[in-house]
């Protein structure tokens, strides 16, 4: 299986293409959405810090993604993606030494837990996609009570599908939590505001969040952020 994965990347790479790689990964990507607040005052100091940790974190092996996140309107509230070859490649990032010193020196600004929610994929499109000057991130937590945890998700799978071909999308995902799959994470990547705007409010966007409502534990949580570099 390990050579046949090599094989893939080899030729993924010879093509120039990296989205093959990313399937033939034995045990598929990993990722992380990790929510963190700090105090007001030091909002400044920890997107410096989550900075730091992004220059070194997207040198580890396997690192697809790693992207910072702060919300917007609540400059002390942090979002980071991580997206990694597989679980191993992740494993391996969270031992180093430098996410270690990043968590310790974090530690003392926080307001909150280090809320650390590992995932695996839904419905993805391109992981490498990324977003350009100006893009708005959309991060939403949907909660579904655990009996209509498979329509939930087969309504969940359908919105990123077809949010992907909305005018303005760079990256619309679906992921869910490994340790609680009725628990879902919806990553969107739009060009602008108003492109984000505009889809909020398309037929097949309200009609969903119409069916997903009666089914939801709690709020549909969406939160808007801009990425820190």
């Amino acid at each position: 299986m390990k050579t046949l994965a090599m094989a893939a990347a080899g030729m993924a790479l010879a093509l120039g293409g990296f989205a093959p790689v990313v399937q033939a990964a034995e045990g598929g990507v990993a990722y992380v959405v990790t929510y963190f607040e700090v105090g007001p005052a030091v909002k400044d100091k920890a997107a410096g810090l989550l900075r730091e940790a992004a220059k070194k974190s997207r040198k580890d092996a396997g690192n697809l993604r790693y992207e910072i996140l702060q919300r917007l309107g609540q400059g002390d509230q942090f979002v980071i993606l991580e997206a990694w070859k597989d679980k191993d490649a992740q494993a391996a990032h969270a031992a180093a030494d430098h996410t270690k010193a990043f968590r310790d020196k974090l530690k003392d600004l926080l307001r909150s837990t280090y809320d650390e929610r590992p995932h695996v994929a839904l419905e993805v499109g391109d992981v490498m996609a990324k977003a350009g000057k100006g893009a708005v991130f959309a991060v939403t937590h949907v909660d579904i009570v655990p009996k209509e945890k498979d329509t939930g998700i087969a309504l969940v799978k359908e919105l990123a599908a077809d949010g992907r071909k909305s005018k303005g999308n760079v990256r619309f995902e679906a992921l869910t939590q490994a340790s609680r799959t009725n628990h879902m994470t919806v990553v969107e990547i739009w060009s602008s505001r108003n492109a984000m705007e505009a889809h909020s409010v398309t037929p097949h966007m309200k009609m969903t969040r119409e069916k997903v409502g009666p089914l939801s534990g709690s709020l549909y949580d969406e939160r808007l952020y801009h990425a820190l570099d």
